[in-house]
């Protein structure tokens, strides 16, 4: 049953299908996106177009759109997040302080204290969960959950609620993190903090993203904004010029993929985009000649316990540095080294395994799925241009396509 919100909603969406029918006809005949929003990983000009689609009643968005709010309503309920909140002290005695934990070391067997822990690849040691990682990636889902509900629904509570969430974990004195990753992926007995720790922050490009999609709300002020870009400018230092970002700067797998998409979309937030196309313009290019074979295998990620997992997970960083480098006049979609090197070639290399038609031929700890890949396939169909890379996205989703977020997010232009 429909809820008094949920259901002047769907009158409103009626009612407002027959007015910019009208609007049109008297009018250019053309529908208006609205204002573009900044956005860096998504493309702000599809997704004001796929908005104004909804808000005329388009039916095409109407399974993504309930299931979108309905997810927004289960996120008004969680929350606020902080970093404060864990029950462990980091080495500096600073609660704010990020901390998190190997999630593939184990206590060692062959010790009474169980020090110093021992790597098992693959394997999720459960204390790994009890850190801050776990808290951020929860933060993080449901900030993007409520944006881009209220993006898409212009319903103000959503925008209220992630305001509430940003500014626990960014702004608030009281529950702040501090803009530094020195005691990511700890590993006892060992270390206090590594620099694959910053892959747990991989996805804050998605996070300001969101942030971006409420800027036309009053709950998300100027005071806030700049706020928030302060943070991120003491971020950005941060990972630039401490020991364990440059370290991951110089990683040649996922680590470093991931790092420079949120280096590069940080320092784009920021508004600096000078930073943003040095790393492109140099580490990007040199990622793909040292990370992507000319047949388009990934042996890095191959080497791993969970390849087809890995192949996935660093393709979508690739496809996620091509996005920025856009917004810089790089454009890595279309790059290709002398003997074939290319995003595009590693995309292709997965889809005769992903979509059956040959068997995966590497070990894996898990039996491959390759649901993973949706995203990735649903991005590059948009950017290529490529209908079976769509096909493959509906068969891989199943019955869950058409109301997965990225019909609004990603949508395919008719």
């Amino acid at each position: 049953m429909l809820d008094r919100y949920h259901l002047c909603f769907v009158l409103l969406v009626c009612l407002t299908t027959g007015a910019v029918a009208r609007a049109q006809s008297s009018a250019s005949g053309s529908q208006t996106a609205g204002p573009t929003p900044r956005v860096f990983l998504l493309d702000g000009t599809a997704i004001a177009e796929a908005r104004a689609a909804v808000m005329s009643g388009d039916k095409r968005f109407l399974p993504a759109v309930q299931q979108l709010r309905s997810e927004a309503d289960a996120a008004m309920n969680q929350g606020p997040f902080s970093v404060v909140s864990k029950p462990q002290t980091p080495p500096s005695g600073d609660k704010h302080d990020y901390m998190s934990q190997g999630p593939y070391w184990w206590p060692n067997p062959d010790t009474d204290d169980g020090l110093p822990y021992v790597n098992r690849d693959g394997q999720v040691n459960p204390e790994s969960r009890e850190f801050d990682n776990g808290t951020k990636g929860r933060m993080e889902a449901a900030v993007k959950t409520l944006a881009q509900a209220y993006y898409f629904t212009d319903h103000p509570p959503y925008a209220e609620r992630a305001a509430l969430l940003l500014r626990t974990w960014f702004l608030d004195p009281a529950t702040r993190m501090n803009p530094h990753l020195e005691f990511g992926q700890r590993i006892p007995g060992r270390t206090t903090g590594r620099s694959t720790g910053t892959i747990e922050m991989r996805t804050l490009p998605e996070l300001l993203d969101a942030v971006g999609l409420l800027a036309e709300s009053k709950a998300w002020t100027a005071t806030d904004q700049e706020a928030l870009t302060v943070w991120f400018r003491e971020y950005l230092q941060w990972l630039v010029e401490s020991s364990h970002g440059k370290s991951a700067a110089r990683a040649r797998n996922n680590i470093g993929t991931w790092f420079d998409v949120q280096t590069v979309g940080v320092a784009l937030f920021v508004g600096r985009d000078e930073i943003a196309r040095d790393i492109l313009q140099t580490r990007g290019l040199q990622r793909i000649a040292a990370q992507i074979e000319p047949d388009g295998r990934q042996p890095r990620e191959l080497a791993r316990t969970r390849p087809s997992g890995y192949s996935s997970m660093n393709l979508r960083a690739f496809l996620s540095l091509a996005r920025l480098g856009d917004h810089v006049e790089v454009d890595l979609w279309n790059h290709r080294t002398d003997d074939g090197r290319s995003i595009r070639a590693a995309l292709d290399y997965l889809v005769p395994y992903a979509d059956g038609s040959q068997p995966w031929p590497h070990k894996d700890m898990h039996r491959p799925t390759w649901t993973a890949l949706v995203p990735a396939l649903r991005i590059a169909a948009h950017q290529y241009q490529h209908p079976p890379y769509e096909e493959l996205a509906k068969q891989l989703a199943g019955d869950r396509f058409t109301q997965d977020r990225m019909q609004l997010l990603h949508p395919m232009r008719e």
